[in-house]
């Protein structure tokens, strides 16, 4: 099972690499190990940040396989939408900073899968897609949420509704990534914005993700207060205390994520 998932750890970051060719599609068994792994990283310490690519140079990943809808299964259907919500919502609350290196083609749950990491680097020619409705399906992997979030519910009725296909120059015009580099770069940026994830206190990192995911389902009043709660609780942690001191001594702070 996680030889689909390549994991490579690169001291505080975990490398993940779907690895089914030859369009890194997802099935029961690698979303399965993908939950297994981010609840492994999500236990150790060490680990600050997560990005996930995709083998080869041309597929991200094309989502999932359609020959496992082919027959009109129902229960097929419900345990493949169970196993992609449980796969997708783990990586979302895993615990440190997750992007996604989309370095070519990420159509239904592949994009999906982009869209459940904290950010995106795309390669210049890259494109992105959530086809479903275009053979009678929907994106049920939290597309039609996290899209909307991302770039607002114009672009998203456009990508879902008339099935458009973005390249990643619009797609960094919409909001959809955070960036685009050229081709073959999107793992280097990817490592690259992970490491400076490493220069902050991992204990702050994910309180603060904690804070910013958690707007999209409370009031804003409601998180004014639990945004103090957690600058308070910070203050049980050797993290803080270090960072502070580290500032005021002019030296690079030595982080424990405790």
């Amino acid at each position: 099972m996680s030889e689909l998932i390549q994991v490579e750890k690169r001291g505080h970051v975990a490398l993940l690499t779907m690895n089914n060719p030859p369009a890194n599609t997802w099935t029961a068994d690698s979303l399965q190990a993908l939950t297994r792994i981010v609840g492994e990283l999500n236990e150790d310490r060490d680990i600050w940040s997560l990005v996930l690519t995709g083998e080869g140079e041309k597929f991200f990943s094309a989502g999932a396989d359609l020959k496992l809808f082919a027959d009109g299964d129902r229960a097929v259907a419900g345990e493949m939408a169970r196993l992609f919500g449980q796969a997708f919502e783990t990586l979302s609350r895993f615990r440190g900073v997750s992007i996604a290196a989309i370095n070519g083609f990420a159509m239904g749950g592949g994009l999906e899968v982009a869209l459940a990491c904290d950010l995106r680097v795309a390669e210049a020619q890259a494109q992105m897609a959530l086809p479903e409705a275009k053979v009678g399906l929907l994106p049920c992997a939290g597309g039609t949420q996290n899209l909307t979030w991302l770039v607002g519910e114009g672009w998203a009725k456009r990508m879902i509704l008339c099935g458009e296909r973005v390249k990643a120059d619009k797609a960094l015009e919409i909001g959809l990534v955070e960036e685009v580099v050229e081709q073959g770069q999107a793992l280097e940026r990817a490592l690259q914005l992970a490491e400076q994830v490493g220069e902050q206190s991992p204990s702050a990192v994910a309180a603060c993700k904690t804070l910013i995911q958690s707007g999209r389902s409370r009031p804003l009043d409601q998180g004014y207060i639990i945004e103090r709660e957690l600058f308070v609780d910070l203050f049980h942690t050797e993290d803080q205390r270090e960072g502070v001191n580290a500032f005021l001594e002019k030296r690079k702070a030595e982080w424990k994520n405790r």
